[in-house]
This record gives structure tokens, sequence and C-alpha cells, in this order.
């Protein structure tokens, strides 16, 4: 049977009925106080064996309670709750020394273990705290469940050196987790150097991660470093994991393992001090059945593996999500907008494919290109209907077909407003209207390969591949 005292201060009457009851039948003696003043003076005198505590009372906020008391009493576990489920609760839960940051509500048999655990870990091996407060940013958005989850893993990895793997569908936000990893841990005085596989010409990954002498092949006129060098004392984000060759993976998994690596060219190995996040949309484990990705390199990789999950699995983080990017545009200078609730509703019903990047390209749009104060139900119905290109594979655009096209767009433009002047963002609005079918033509007629489309476009493939992902381009091809 369970012992222990638990403190438990919470300013609803309710919370404390419910933990007094769960805690109690749990076989532990629990102490009841609905502030922060009653709650220090308990801990002062040494009673309790763990705190429960949320973070808003009426006296005084936890988290300018907790460095005292982590002060006065190092090794006890403190867990901290709240209804203001953000990363930077989270984090700053974490940063004040807490033992475990629980939003609410809360799952009681959740919470149950969290007292076990907490109760029987050495003394001594509590959490520390981590440093200066960053809530002056928010790098990740969202109160949904799926999200709390994700930040109360990265809160326990925010000052650890585990190598992470992030995977999620295309424009979940693998980057801003990665980044805020970072940004948030105690690395974040070095620096942050992403490097995406799938953009890189698979001959010079090698040289772009590792660096290469001078003359080590056709071209290299000069000594480069590669990204381990740049990141020294930092953090590595591998993006496109998936994509990396096979000879490539065998030199990585050789510095995950021996923490040195030599450059293209070079004899001398180099130690690294490096911090390895990983991020994939792809099935590595299915890669790994092909042939086509190491095992032994998923292993060292998915040390700590974090989901994200797609934008139509979290709907309920769609309003603050918006209101995130529409506070974005306007520091950036677009004008201020406020949504209708219906429109709010309107957005929860679509499917998203394009996940987070979609949502948030769409609201740049709505910012950037209507006049209106209020974005309304029905031009975000304008705006969801773009229709998914149905082209035919054997006929590409003439530019007398385009030309004719911005034509009639124009001649429908103008008409709109008669004799008064247009608002401001033609020129966007054309792109929009013309970009999204002249791309899925040219994939179209070259069946999906997208280096050839690229040629046909006269745009670099890169280039290409970036407008794909943000205007959402698929190309349905018509079976005859």
């Amino acid at each position: 049977m369970p012992t222990g005292s638990i403190l438990v201060a919470d300013d609803d009457s309710a919370i404390r009925t419910v933990l007094n009851q769960a805690l109690s039948r749990a076989g532990y003696e629990v102490r009841l106080t609905s502030n922060a003043a009653t709650l220090w003076r308990w801990v002062s005198q040494g009673d309790g064996d763990l705190v429960i505590t949320d973070v808003v009372m009426p006296d005084e906020n936890a988290f300018d309670l907790l460095p005292r008391i982590k002060k006065a009493r190092p090794d006890l576990p403190v867990i901290v709750m709240s209804a203001q489920n953000t990363f930077m609760t989270a984090i700053r839960a974490s940063e004040k020394g807490a033992y475990e940051y629980l939003p609410k509500p809360f799952d009681l048999k959740e919470l149950i273990s969290i007292v076990g655990r907490a109760l029987a870990e050495p003394k001594g091996k509590q959490r520390l705290e981590a440093g200066e407060d960053g809530s002056e940013n928010m790098p990740l958005v969202g109160r949904s469940p799926a999200m709390q989850e994700i930040y109360r893993v990265l809160a326990r990895l925010m000052q650890t050196d585990l190598t992470v793997m992030i995977t999620g569908e295309s424009g979940t936000g693998k980057e801003l987790v990665a980044r805020a990893l970072h940004d948030y841990g105690k690395r974040r005085t070095g620096p942050f150097v992403p490097i995406n596989m799938a953009a890189i010409p698979r001959d010079l990954i090698e040289s772009e991660l590792f660096g290469h002498e001078k003359g080590a092949f056709t071209g290299a006129q000069a000594r480069s470093a590669g990204r381990f060098e740049q990141a020294e004392g930092g953090t590595l984000f591998l993006d496109e994991i998936g994509d990396m060759p096979m000879d490539a993976q065998t030199r990585l998994l050789r510095v995950l393992q021996q923490g040195e690596y030599t450059t293209v060219g070079g004899r001398t190995p180099i130690k690294t001090d490096v911090r390895i996040v990983a991020a994939t949309n792809k099935d590595l484990r299915l890669l790994i059945n092909q042939g086509l990705f190491r095992e032994d390199l998923f292993f060292r990789l998915n040390v700590v593996p974090i989901r994200l999950p797609p934008l139509r699995e979290r709907i309920e983080d769609i309003p603050d999500l918006v209101r995130h990017f529409f506070t974005v545009a306007e520091k950036e200078g677009l004008p201020s907008k406020q949504i209708e609730a219906a429109a709010v509703e309107r957005l929860k019903r679509y499917r998203w494919p394009g996940n987070i990047r979609e949502l948030e390209n769409l609201v740049r749009r709505l910012a950037a290109l209507y006049p209106q104060d209020t974005i309304t139900v029905n031009l975000i119905e304008a705006e969801l209907a773009t229709p998914t290109v149905t082209l035919v594979e054997e006929e590409t655009p003439t530019d007398e077909d385009l030309s004719e096209s911005v034509e009639r767009f124009l001649a429908k433009y103008f008409a709109e407003f008669g004799d008064n002047l247009p608002p401001p963002g033609l020129y966007h609005r054309i792109l929009k209207e013309v970009e999204y079918p002249l791309i899925g033509a040219a994939l179209a007629a070259t069946r999906g390969n997208q280096i050839k489309a690229a040629e046909l476009l006269g745009v670099n493939r890169n280039t290409l591949r970036k407008k794909i992902r943000d205007l959402d381009v698929q190309v349905i091809r018509n079976s005859r």
C-alpha cells in the first residue's frame, strides 16, 4: 500500500475534493489548501513528501513560489497543474524545477501513477531549475490533448542531449519542434543548423554534412566547413532523413557511435559535440524492409520518438492557430483582421491536407488580399473551394493559353469593382489564379517528374518543390 503525505494547493474546491478522494483511496495522507501562503508554511516547516499545486492562486503564482520551494527543499517533488495549457506553461514548469506538468483537465489514474513514480525516485534525482524564462515567444501553439503530451515530452527533453526523431506528415511543424528543443534547451547559446536531405543533390550530401578539403573532388578549390562543424556546440537538424543515401547513412552512423568524423578528402578524425534531431514524413521501418535505410542507424536516431499529429487530428487547435497567424501577419505589416465564429467552424470542417502550413498560408492570404476587417464564412468558402487540378497528361498550356487566362481574370477582376479602384494585391491574386494550374499542368505533362517539370517551367527544382508544397498542388491524371 502506498504511503506518503501529499500537499495539495488549488483555489478550486471541486479540484481539491476530487484530488483528496483519489489520493486518499490510493493510500496517501492528504492536506488541502486554497492558497500559496499556507502551502509555503507547510513546506518551510518540513511537512509533506510531495506537492501538487495549481499555477494560478489568489495570493501568488506557483512559478514564483517554486524557486523558493526548490531552494528550501531541493528533493521535494512538485507536480504543477494548469488550465493555461500552452507550450510555454510546460516549459516554465520544467525551468522552475517542477517534477511534472499536468494540463487541466487531467486523468486521475495518470496523476496517481506520477505521484507513485515521484515518491519512489531516489532523493537527489529530482529535476533541477533549467535557467532563464523564455515566455516572450510562443513557438508552438495548441491546447489539444495531443499537443499537451508533446509539450510535456519536450519539457522533459530540454535539458538533455538525447537524440530525437520527429515524425509527421508534411506541414505539421517538425522544424518548429526541433527549433523549440534547441531554443529552450541547454544548447540554446550554440548554433541551430538545419539541413534538408531532399533538397541537396545526393552526391553532395556527405560534403554538405562533413565538409571537404581542398582538391577532394573536382571543383573543390578550397576547404569548406560542413554542417557538423557549423553546428558545433549546438543542434544539427537532419530534415527528411529518409532521403539520405546509404553511403551517407553509414558515415552518419559512425559519427553517432564514435563521436567523430572526417571531412571528405581528409584523414584526421575531428571530435564533434552536436545534438542530433532528425525528422521525416516517411515510414522508416518500411524503408528498412526495402533495404533503403539502415536499421542500426534508425535505432541510433530514434532514441526519443515524437509524432506530430496532422491538423485534422487536432481541429480544436484551429482557433488558437488562426489567431496566432493573424497576429504574426500583423507584426509583419499586414492589416489587422478579425474572423467570424462561423468562419472558424467552417475551417474546422476542412480536412487540411497541407496541415498547419496550409492553414498559415491561408491566413496570410486572407490578411493580404481582402480589404474587409472581418473575415466572413463566405470568404472562407471561396478560399477553400479551389478545386484539385484535373488535367489530361498530353495537354500542356501554351503561352497563348496563359495570356488568355490572365486577360480573363483581369476582366473579371475589374468588372467586379466597376469604376472604383480595386483593393491592392492584384499581383498576388493573379499568381493565385495562374500559378496553381500552371504547376499542375507541368507535372501532368511530365507524368509527375519534378525535375522535368522544373526544366519545362524554367525554375529551380527546389523552388518548384517549395511551390508544390506551399500551394498543395495535386495532379489527378485522367485514365484513358
